[in-house]
């Protein structure tokens, strides 16, 4: 299953390492969990996005690929990649950059024609061939619908989506240089969120079987909001998203909830509806 990531420290540029895909290099893990593709996304003091990604085909010797990275930014976006719907490429591998924001999407949506078709001109911002950057793009294209409001293009976009697409899961993290959202929905798959009080304590979470491992020193001292496909450490505090719920860290490091589906997709999908390979992209491990 696809792993999401996000983390928001706003106001503050805080300098965080990553490990992705910090996994036992052993050919059993390799040929159950090598994934598809790996990315980071930051942001420069510019506001400027800076996005690191690549494909890893499965069954080859990448030595497991582990990366360590040293960022500097207010917010970031990682994702582990279990490719569902387009192939192994740089294009088709998250976080995606579309209008200065950075997405990441773990889930299933079908109908892509349909989908295409309402894009309209904004289909020029899609590169690749996943399903994720064009649910991205209408989400830009509903967020300039509504004045630059990314809460309510994203409201409008995935409501869209509910109504006329199969959906299996539309779990999202959504960055800009300075705030965060992320998505839930339905409750197939999970989506937790922690904010982090400024505890004295260095940031250190690690996700499960260390496909994601974020340490930041930097965060002893400051407050921070983590978004995580698990809770990534022992912290209480982890609460898990509710289905259909939308949750927006402000340049402030507020934070809001809203549900903005109340109800399952029109039409749902079951893992028996995806082929082999989205299947497999999206149980869990």
């Amino acid at each position: 299953m696809c792993r999401l990531f996000g983390l928001s420290a706003g106001p503050h540029r805080v300098r965080a390492t990553f490990w992705l895909l910090d996994a036992p290099d052993s050919l059993a893990a390799q040929s159950h969990r090598e994934p598809d593709g790996t990315g980071l996304g930051t942001f420069g003091p510019d506001g400027s996005p800076l996005v690191e990604k690549q494909p890893i085909a499965a069954y080859t010797d990448t030595a497991f690929a582990r990366e360590a990275r040293e960022r500097e930014s207010a917010t970031f976006v990682a994702h582990i990649r279990y490719a569902s719907t387009g192939g192994l490429s740089d294009r088709n591998t998250h976080p995606f950059q579309q209008h200065d924001r950075l997405f990441a999407h773990n889930g299933v949506v079908h109908g892509l024609a349909e989908l295409e078709a309402e894009l309209g001109d904004y289909r020029r911002l899609v590169a690749g061939d996943t399903d994720s950057e064009r649910v991205f793009a209408l989400i830009t294209a509903r967020t300039d619908r509504h004045g630059g409001d990314v809460t309510a293009g994203l409201a409008d976009a995935v409501t869209w989506i509910a109504d006329r697409l199969p959906v299996y899961a539309l779990n999202l993290i959504l960055t800009t240089a300075t705030e965060l959202w992320a998505l839930r929905y339905p409750d197939t798959h999970e989506l937790f969120v922690l904010e982090r009080p400024a505890a004295g304590d260095h940031l250190d979470h690690i996700g499960h079987g260390g496909t994601v491992h974020a340490h930041s020193a930097h965060l002893a001292e400051l407050p921070a909001v983590v978004v995580a496909s698990e809770r990534m450490d022992g912290d209480p505090a982890w609460r898990p998203l509710r289905s259909g719920e939308l949750l927006h860290v402000d340049d402030r490091l507020r934070t809001r909830s809203e549900i903005v589906l109340d109800a399952p997709p029109r039409h749902r999908l079951s893992l028996a509806d995806l082929g082999q390979v989205a299947a497999a992209s999206q149980s869990g491990m």
